[in-house]
């Protein structure tokens, strides 16, 4: 840990080295190293004719200190490092957070530098105090958090928004990965039901719950506002055929297409922070927080045991825990709680559509309709 590490951590000549620069590369290496070579790193950039500051000095050996003596938090660290006046801070008031260093994409990691080299800029220009930042000086602090709001929020000269085109990229990367995860749990889906025989169609219990669930879906309110989220269904008529119906509520709980109409969900409540979710918020939330391998492991483990075999959330976060379909570990009390938490809100929906009674056992029309329902819920017009 001497000055040719820095200028190699940075790949800048020790003339150019930022704050930032030194405060990455001491962070890079244990705190005890660091802290140890920090007297002859500072004397080294001084000999360099960069000094730096007193103040960032004292910081650093303050923030190293803490670091050693295990006191200091990511969020010390972090505030640290933001201090060196050229770090973009992690969160902004608009609730814009940059990604891991690790996980950003090509415009992730190009508007990082851009905003790296204007924060650079407006150092030398003397907008920015770095020492003032050092000393916690709120003031100070406050310009520096308006300065990259006003960046991130602003038009490059090529007409690009900072903040809109990483968040794009993002969610592009997060959309890849779940169509990903998606198609694979599709084919597996696929593979399991070949293997297992094909239940009959279950004609009167179908229309039976397809007359429910028609009354169900006219009334106000829970359950039928849930329902009609998870299928997408708004103010167009509902489909005349039952199965259609059924299969498509049903898959909409899998995959819930839409949220609660502003009828049912406030905005100026939603966006409330200190507000708690409704009953019916939290249920589209759990329904969204289940993953791929917790439904493919649920659906196969019911479809293969058949009617009569209870589903309850108890039984289903069990089913999970112990699938052979699925890589996951579930042997911690709290990860089976989280489980029988989140398909709790499950449950219910599946007594109002006949899928299970009223003593959460898998009936006929459950057996019949859940895997087609899922792989209706997994599958895209591509894949046909």
């Amino acid at each position: 840990m001497d000055l040719d590490y820095v200028c190699a951590h940075a790949d800048r000549p020790a003339s150019e080295l930022t704050r930032r620069d030194v405060a990455r590369a001491l962070l890079a290496v244990p705190s005890g190293v660091a802290l140890v070579a920090l007297p002859d790193l500072r004397r080294a950039l001084t000999a360099a004719g960069n000094p730096l500051s007193p103040s960032f000095w004292e910081s650093a050996k303050a923030t190293l200190g803490a670091i050693e003596s295990g006191v200091a938090t990511v969020g010390d660290v972090q505030r640290w490092t933001e201090s060196t006046g050229t770090e973009p801070i992690l969160l902004t008031r608009s609730f814009f957070v940059w990604p891991e260093e690790d996980e950003r994409g090509p415009v992730g990691r190009e508007m990082y530098a851009r905003l790296v080299a204007y924060l650079e800029e407006r150092v030398a220009a003397g907008e920015i105090d770095p020492d003032a930042l050092a000393r916690g000086d709120e003031a100070a602090r406050e310009r520096y958090v308006d300065l990259q709001e006003r960046w991130l929020n602003d038009p490059l000269p090529d007409g690009r928004v900072p903040m809109d085109v990483v968040n794009e990229e993002q969610d592009e990367e997060l959309f890849s990965a779940w169509d990903e995860e998606e198609a694979f749990a599709l084919g597996e889906l696929r593979r399991i039901l070949a293997e297992l025989p094909v239940p009959e169609r279950p004609v009167r219990e179908l229309r039976a719950a397809a007359t429910r669930l028609r009354e169900v879906l006219a009334r106000p309110g829970y359950p039928g506002n849930v329902l009609r989220a998870c299928a997408g269904y708004d103010d167009e008529p509902l489909p005349v055929d039952d199965e259609e119906l059924w299969l498509s509520v049903t898959a909409g709980i899998a995959g819930p297409i839409s949220d609660l109409s502003e009828e049912d969900d406030r905005v100026e409540v939603f966006a409330d922070l200190d507000h708690e979710l409704s009953h019916e918020d939290a249920v589209l939330a759990a329904l969204c927080a289940i993953h791929h391998a917790d439904w493919l492991a649920v659906v196969a483990a019911l479809a293969r045991r058949g009617p009569g075999v209870l589903a309850s959330p108890e039984r289903i976060a069990r089913l999970i825990a112990e699938s052979e379909d699925i890589d996951v570990d579930l042997d911690e009390p709290e990860d089976l709680e989280t489980a029988e938490t989140l398909f709790s809100s499950v449950t219910p929906l599946w007594a109002c559509l006949g899928i299970v009674d009223r003593t959460e056992v898998l009936t006929p029309l459950g057996r019949w309709g859940l895997p087609k329902a899922l792989e209706r819920a997994w599958s895209h017009p591509s894949d046909d």
